[in-house]
């Protein structure tokens, strides 16, 4: 099997790593605004602030490990392409839901629906990881 680096797949996490320096800015905006250097002070904004930046730093990293895996064993691009636009995608619909009242469309379309495109685009990669795995074990 040829390894390819994974140019498409580092140019996904430049994206990410901007969404995730603004999702960190917005918590320190918010730090100051409400003098909470550290905790949320009771901010209902800022605890929102912090469980999107912090929801991000959980799951995005192992996702972008596994699909740069992916391609750099030469997963087709289409499939790379598709998978980090949707974790793009989830990644920039959750904070928007975040910010939004529980039962809302904004918070199903954000909050609910980037928590799911992310579990799928998880379990999707680690999926592939195994079927890729057992084709060269085997």
């Amino acid at each position: 099997m040829t390894m390819h680096l994974p140019a498409i797949t580092a140019t996904y996490l430049a994206a990410l790593a901007l969404l995730y320096a603004a999702l960190g800015l917005q918590v320190v905006r918010l730090r100051r605004r409400n003098r909470a250097g550290f905790g949320d002070g009771g901010d209902t904004e800022l605890r929102s602030a912090i469980r999107a930046h912090a929801h991000f730093a959980e799951y995005v990293p192992i996702i972008v490990l596994m699909v740069a895996l992916l391609e750099a064993s030469g997963l087709p691009a289409l499939r790379v392409h598709l998978l980090m636009a949707a974790l793009l995608l989830a990644r920039v619909l959750h904070p928007v839901g975040m910010h939004a009242s529980p039962g809302s469309l904004q918070f199903n379309l954000g909050r609910i629906g980037g928590m799911v495109i992310t579990i799928i685009v998880m379990v999707s990669s680690a999926l592939l990881i195994l079927s890729r795995l057992s084709l060269t074990l085997f």
